[in-house]
């Protein structure tokens, strides 16, 4: 390196493997101004001299193992407007002598051992700071210096996953053009300040795993760009606003961890604010509730059980305890085409699904599931799955239209839901049906798919109230609307957990959250292999966890063949610095999410993950995926043959 032109202007050798240190002589190539040597294996300390490079407005020394301080000469780089040194082993304190470099624009000292605190005075000359700047998962202390007022051309702010302590400085709100605020797991308290509601232009805010307290804010229901709100994990209270992100329950937002809070919307899962109230005016009489109902609710049931004997002949026409429009048998044949095959859309044990139109929903298409009740299980089923179905809400959940309990022309009983049609086929066939039909599942897809999926799983077992299990959750049980979103449906087999047992499904088995999560591994496996776990490679002993778990980490000849060319065309599409590397992170994520399939559908049910944890680590993917160069250009659907 010290051999190189004084005139030499840019030197990338990032991505190279490159082993041992920076000499000292790199302060002699004076006319540097862009040096690249990120993704290496790069050590010892950064030398002084590199403090002598004033024409550089450009350094990526990341992704390497550097320690030591950090050369306090870099100050003297007036010039720099990107600093990358994230993803090393640099300690010590942040040098207020970083102050010197005025013109930064982005600043990233992410993932290193940095502790003391943030520097006071550091920040006040930065101004031109816009793109980022990026403190995180550190071991920082202290408190937010009240200073970062003066970064109000800043977009991101990440000091998450360091020891922070303090109150949010309500300086924050002059940062007004911020997209993404990310404070989580620290050690902060109080409130959240009202002032933050002036970055209206905020898409990602993240103040998770602190100690903050008093209410949410009002103010997030008008930020019209936000996009992702997770203040999971804190000491929040009061009612949870109504509007904007908080209108619907997504994987966008994220509330639990926050026992005192209440909403004013009845039917979510969290508790009324009137019964929180009341609950703490009124603790004797709950107390002597709980002792008086079981008492009561025993000599209801018994009751119920004499009405039941006196009406024994009756033949009701509809469950009382479904709240849908009456709809008849008629009704449903005249929508289906008197149930005609060419109508059938799916079949499975408990019944035969049809799509048809119904007036009442403006004749748009509807999904008739029709169950079969010659078996003894389908009529619970369908109790069962009306029960469930009837007030949950997520925006991946196959939405329950209407019910129809009655009986045929021949006086059989006769039971069907009307659920939400979607157009798109199911997750079994574009893994699996070879048709121009079914575009192909990009690799970007079947990520989302994953996601979406635990998400759902996440709040039938945390946040339905009371919990439930799908029990039936497979490749066919995942749909597609119209916006090619992954939506979960068929609850045939779903009950309210209350005395089950732990288990894997398929088994003759009780039904538990831990079913669920190895029938989620198994799904998460095949998505990615393009096997099904009965496909006739699996035999004498080999199933589809064993086959991935002697080939890991090793991915290259049990990966989809699709998903191999896409990730090999994707590359060769690719011509910036570091397309060698696009590769590797995209390898990365999937090796990720294989290993996750594993932990899913480990044997013992105890020794799996609950579906918080499984939630978590699929998301974080996701956003590794989607956040820098792995993800490329792909999208989440092809047409046909189009691996796009």
């Amino acid at each position: 390196m010290t051999n190189l032109s004084t005139n030499l202007e840019t030197l990338d050798l990032g991505s190279n493997h490159i082993t041992g240190t920076i000499p000292s002589g790199v302060g002699d190539l004076v006319g540097l101004s862009l040096l690249f040597l990120d993704n290496n294996m790069l050590t010892g300390p950064v030398p002084s001299s590199i403090g002598k490079l004033h024409s550089l407005y450009g350094m990526e020394l990341s992704n390497n193992r550097f320690y030591g301080k950090m050369p306090t000469s870099i100050g003297n780089l007036a010039q720099l407007s990107e600093l990358h040194l994230n993803e090393n082993n640099f300690s010590g304190a942040i040098p207020v002598d970083l102050a010197g470099c005025k013109n930064l624009l982005a600043l990233n000292l992410s993932s290193n051992s940095l502790s003391g605190n943030i520097p006071k005075g550091l920040f006040e000359k930065m101004e031109q700071l816009s793109f980022f700047l990026d403190l995180s998962n550190n071991q920082l202390t202290n408190s937010i210096p009240d200073e970062f007022s003066s970064l109000m051309n800043l977009q991101a702010l990440n000091i998450s996953n360091n020891m922070i302590s303090g109150k949010i400085p309500s300086t924050l709100g002059s940062c007004v053009l911020l997209q993404e605020l990310r404070l989580e797991n620290n050690l902060l308290e109080g409130g959240i300040p009202l002032s933050l509601g002036d970055l209206k232009g905020i898409k990602e805010v993240d103040f998770s795993k602190n100690d903050l307290s008093g209410e949410i804010p009002e103010f997030f229901e008008l930020f019209n760009d936000l996009q992702y709100l997770n203040l999971s994990f804190n000491n929040l209270d009061g009612p949870i606003p109504t509007k904007g992100i908080f209108a619907n329950v997504t994987s966008s937002l994220f509330l639990q961890g926050n026992p005192r809070l209440c909403t004013n919307r009845p039917g979510r899962y969290i508790p009324l604010c009137s019964s929180v109230v009341s609950e703490r005016k009124n603790s004797f009489n709950v107390k002597l509730l709980a002792i008086l109902l079981p008492c009561m609710a025993v000599a209801l049931l018994f009751a119920l059980f004499l009405i039941k004997r006196k009406n024994k002949d009756s033949r009701p026409l509809s469950d009382s305890s479904i709240e849908f429009k009456n709809l008849s048998y008629n009704d449903l044949r005249k929508a289906t085409n008197g149930f005609s095959n060419t109508n059938l859309i799916g079949s499975g044990l408990s019944g035969l699904v049809y799509k048809g139109s119904l007036p009442e929903q403006n004749c748009q298409m509807v999904a008739v599931k029709v169950f079969k009740l010659g078996q003894s299980s389908s009529s619970k089923s369908f109790v069962a799955e009306c029960r469930a179905l009837r007030n949950i809400r997520h925006r991946n959940l196959v939405k329950v239209v209407n019910a129809c309990s009655t009986y045929d022309p021949s006086g059989n009983e006769f039971k069907a839901l009307v659920l939400e049609y979607m157009p798109n086929g199911t997750l079994e066939d574009h893994l699996h049906t070879k048709s121009p039909r079914y575009g192909y599942l990009s690799l970007r897809a079947r990520i989302s798919i994953v996601v979406d999926v635990a998400a759902v799983l996440e709040y039938l077992h945390v946040w339905s109230i009371p919990p439930m299990v799908h029990c039936d959750l497979k490749p066919s049980n995942i749909l597609f609307d119209e916006n090619n979103v992954a939506r979960v449906g068929d609850f045939g087999l779903s009950q309210f957990l209350h005395g089950l047992s732990s288990s894997k499904y398929g088994m003759g088995s009780k039904m538990s959250t831990e079913g669920d999560v190895y029938s989620y591994g198994i799904m998460l496996l095949e998505i990615l292999i393009g096997k099904r776990p009965t496909d006739e490679l699996f035999n004498d002993g080999v199933t589809l966890r064993k086959y991935v778990e002697e080939a890991l980490p090793q991915i290259g000849e049990i990966l989809d063949p699709d998903l191999s060319v896409e990730i090999r065309e994707d590359h060769k599409s690719h011509t910036h610095l570091l397309e060698q590397g696009n590769v590797t992170e995209v390898q990365k994520c999937i090796l990720q999410l294989l290993n996750i399939g594993l932990k899913c559908t480990e044997e013992a049910p105890k020794h799996r993950p609950n579906i918080q944890d499984v939630y978590s680590e699929v998301v974080a993917v996701k956003e590794h995926f989607l956040s820098g160069s792995a993800k490329g250009n792909m999208t989440n659907f092809g047409g046909g043959n189009n691996k796009s």
